[in-house]
């Protein structure tokens, strides 16, 4: 999950709902998106810590994770 670059995902930005929750998805809409922590932030965060920004973002630290579902 870390790289050289944090990650865009498809979340929008919002808590959690409370008790055990398993793969939390937030809001279904608002104005920032999650992207997650890149390798240069291990020592403070995991691979589950995430931050937020409004779409549009720009970065030269900041991506995508393209992923192919399927054959």
């Amino acid at each position: 999950m870390l790289g050289n670059v944090s990650e865009w995902v498809q979340d929008w930005h919002g808590d959690y709902p409370g008790g055990s929750v398993t793969d939390p998805t937030g809001p279904g809409s608002g104005t920032s998106r999650v992207y997650r922590a890149d390798w240069s932030y291990v020592k403070k965060y995991r691979a589950s810590a995430r931050n937020s920004g409004r779409p549009g973002l720009r970065s030269s630290s900041l991506g995508i994770r393209l992923v192919r579902i399927g054959e």
